[in-house]
């Protein structure tokens, strides 16, 4: 392969593989894949873990007990929910992760839910308020 930028001709070994690893339409359709570079790949879709396996990770990740990892996973999935109506994307595993981390550090489970999980994905008062009152549901 030629590296254009270098000029520099290269030899890819031959147990050489790329993967690519991106969110379709994820924050600027300027930084999604040009349709003739997707074609030269193969691909697979993933969703969000079952609840219960997510629920896992949350635990493992972060020490938080199981019940206060289940809550979390609720939250997010309620987030999730608002996909296209108001929310670009719904609140992460990674997001979760955070949240629990600072539950575990002492942060009140409200507070550390708002700090991790609500402002972080909207700047819109209303939905922050919707997002709020989920985290309530499962916290208060």
């Amino acid at each position: 392969a030629t590296l254009e930028k270098k000029g520099e001709l290269v030899d890819a070994h031959p147990d050489f593989q790329i993967v690519i690893s991106y969110n379709h339409g994820y924050q600027s359709m300027m930084k999604d894949m040009k349709q003739s570079t997707k074609q030269r790949f193969g691909a697979m879709s993933f969703d969000y873990p079952e609840a219960e396996v997510e629920s896992q990770i949350v635990a493992h990740e972060s020490g938080v007990d199981a019940a206060t990892a289940e809550r979390l996973v609720q939250v997010a999935q309620s987030s999730r929910n608002l996909k296209g109506h108001g929310l670009d994307e719904g609140m992460s595993t990674r997001l979760l992760i955070y949240a629990a981390q600072l539950i575990t550090k002492g942060i009140a489970p409200v507070a550390a839910c708002q700090m991790a999980l609500v402002e972080p994905i909207t700047d819109d008062p209303d939905m922050r308020d919707t997002l709020g009152a989920a985290v309530n549901t499962f916290f208060a």
